[in-house]
């Protein structure tokens, strides 16, 4: 059976950055086992199968692999999946302009997705955070993380902000860092890694490190990800992690009422720059709400002979 399939390449407009994703349109009727295996074979951070909704009212049914294994939720496949969902409903790419509201169901949760299209750019789409980024319990030291980053204990932290363990559906070790030399000189040992990070949802801790400011002036945070137990060395763009990092963001900042915008750079240092819109609202000195978004083009398309 031919299976169509796409690849694109999330948080940016432009082709050969961001993060790269494969796209399984006629997922139904594949095996885990299978679907684990393919997302082998595209060897990319991620693979997301589409399949019926559960509930028709809904777009679609999303799973989503790494190399290593299936994940609840994920933040550059759904970009990606809403993305391709709704240019292959409106005929294509650059088919005028529109505006959509979908809902994906993953393993999290439904996920609500909204798509603006334009002609002239590439196609945006935004989710709303499935689960709002909630504090685990963990203890860290220090050194042994500046000891896997290959850096000095005095980069680990900046003003008031230290390492500490988050979750949105998947769970990360936000580590800040001191700035973007420091995060530009990071050389990650995964063994290391492997001996100090906590369990949390079944699976091993990635990391996440941030800095403020970026590369791109108006950037407010620059960020790496690195995901062993994931089968992901370093992750381009990792809309699942800046879901974490919203929670840690209104902890040690102490964000005020209201709506907040924040850019997230990430993958300059894999050539790869990615941007992650984050939003955040907060009320009553709560998140009451946090989206993401970016933008996704497509690459490549094929068939599967499965």
């Amino acid at each position: 059976m031919a299976r169509r399939y796409a690849i694109y390449d999330v948080f940016t407009a432009r082709p050969l950055e961001g993060n790269p994703l494969a796209v399984v349109f006629d997922g139904d009727g594949l095996s885990t086992t299978a679907m684990q295996a393919i997302a082998v074979e595209f060897s990319l951070s991620e693979t997301v199968f589409i399949l019926q909704p559960e509930n028709p009212a809904h777009a679609a049914r999303l799973r989503i692999f790494t190399p290593d294994h299936e994940l609840p939720f994920a933040g550059h496949p759904t970009v990606g999946a809403a993305v391709a969902l709704a240019e292959i409903s409106r005929g294509g790419e650059g088919e005028g302009n529109y505006d959509l509201v979908q809902v994906l169901e993953e393993n999290v949760g439904p996920v609500r997705c909204a798509v603006r299209a334009r002609a002239s750019a590439a196609t945006f789409a935004e989710f709303d955070l499935p689960r709002k980024s909630v504090k685990l319990a963990a203890k860290f030291d220090r050194q042994a993380i500046a000891d896997a980053l290959s850096l000095k204990a005095t980069q680990i932290g900046f003003e008031n902000h230290v390492p500490s363990f988050w979750s949105a559906g998947v769970p990360f070790v936000t580590i800040p860092i001191h700035d973007l030399a420091a995060a530009g000189a990071v050389d990650f040992d995964a063994t290391l890694w492997e001996r100090l990070a906590p369990m949390a949802e079944g699976r091993l801790a990635s990391a996440y490190l941030y800095c403020r400011g970026g590369v791109n002036h108006m950037a407010r945070f620059h960020a790496r990800m690195f995901a062993p137990a994931m089968g992901i060395g370093e992750d381009p763009a990792t809309g699942a992690a800046v879901a974490a990092l919203s929670g840690a963001i209104h902890h040690f900042d102490g964000l005020t009422d209201g709506h907040h915008p924040l850019l997230v750079e990430q993958g300059v240092e894999m050539g790869r720059p990615s941007f992650l819109h984050l939003h955040v609202d907060v009320a009553g000195g709560e998140i009451t709400a946090a989206r993401i978004g970016g933008q996704a083009v497509r690459i490549a398309a094929g068939e599967l002979y499965l």
